[in-house]
């Protein structure tokens, strides 16, 4: 049971929630799905017991994610989400925990208002916001306070951030609803068009994780896929390689790289320099993607490095902002600062 004045940091993603506890570390790790009973509105299941229960679900219970492209999209079952995850956390509701949450980092003040208002409702005593693009820097061990540029490239389920950050905020960022859904939908519509096969978000996040490419591969990977084919309505299996996917993937990827670019023209030509010097830091699941980091140093000339737990990056930049609240005093905006 956590104690009085316990610390939360919550990377509340499209496609993943991970929990970092202070003086624990990250103590959870599940995916941002609800199963909801329509007939009596209970909750039958939450994490990744409710994830396998995706496209497989009988009338009345619905699968649903609360989240969308970086943002919530159905409020009560985000706080529904958020209540379960710190019950399950803290093991006792008597002492209220206070949280931080990373946003992505154009989100309004609205989209703002309705993460805070959720995990208030869920149970937090205090709420802290901050930019997933901070976050991930300090989570990759990047001192941020300096006056040294680093570019940051967070590529989550929902949302692509790219931000240059030099003394402890962002100078420059940018949010783009193209990240890992939008691979996954790729992969639908290239298999729809191609294939004449119908294939669920499951398994194009197979095909995403096991073949998937952006750039051209030196031996080519293949894999049998299933799925309905839409001229017999019968279940088929199809043999689906890497050269395939890099097709399918190639207008996301281009979209991300192009927002690198487009941010890289209106850096300040200081930071331009350290970045060119530094190269990009790409974090996030999305950035794992085969290829994605090849891709864009051809594009921009600029070496592009994985950071060593790409996925976790930014549930360890909450870690690190809660074991050093003096630098979450510098990055806070002023009206919504912790109160300590």
């Amino acid at each position: 049971m956590l104690g009085f004045g316990q610390d939360i940091g919550i990377d509340l993603g499209t496609a993943t929630v991970l929990i970092y506890v202070k003086g624990k570390g990250i103590v959870l790790r599940e995916p941002s799905v609800v199963a909801i009973d329509k007939n009596t509105n209970a909750v039958m299941a939450v994490g990744e017991e409710a994830r396998l229960m995706l496209g497989r679900t009988p009338g009345n219970i619905v699968a649903i994610r609360p989240l969308r492209d970086g943002v919530i999209s159905d409020y009560q079952v985000t706080e529904r989400m958020l209540r379960y995850f710190i019950n399950k956390v803290c093991g006792s509701r008597i002492f209220r925990p206070r949280l931080v949450i990373c946003v992505p980092s154009e989100v309004t003040e609205v989209e703002k208002k309705a993460v805070i208002d959720a995990a208030m409702q869920a149970g937090a005593r205090k709420v802290q916001l901050v930019e997933e693009p901070i976050a991930a820097a300090i989570g990759a061990g990047i001192d941020i306070a300096k006056a040294y540029g680093t570019m940051v490239v967070d590529i989550g389920g929902g949302t692509t951030d790219i931000a240059v950050i030099a003394l402890g905020g962002n100078v420059l960022s940018t949010s783009i609803k193209v990240a890992g859904d939008k691979f996954d939908e790729a992969i639908i519509r290239f298999m729809r068009k191609k294939y004449n096969v119908m294939i669920g978000e499951r398994t194009a996040e197979e095909m995403k994780i096991k073949i998937g490419c952006v750039f051209p591969k030196v031996q080519d990977n293949s894999m049998e896929v299933r799925g309905r084919n839409l001229l017999s309505g019968l279940p088929i299996t199809v043999e689906v390689n890497s050269s395939e996917m890099l097709e399918a993937l190639e207008e996301p990827a281009t979209m991300i790289v192009e927002s690198v670019h487009s941010v890289l023209e209106n850096t300040p030509p200081e930071l331009s320099a350290d970045i060119s010097d530094k190269g990009i830091l790409m974090t996030g699941g999305g950035a794992m993607l085969d290829g994605l980091d090849k891709l864009i140093s051809s594009k921009t000339g600029i070496n592009v490095y994985l950071a060593e737990d790409a996925v976790s990056c930014v549930a360890y930049g909450t870690g690190k902002i809660l074991d050093n609240l003096d630098v979450l005093s510098k990055i806070a905006p002023p009206e919504r600062k912790l109160e300590l």
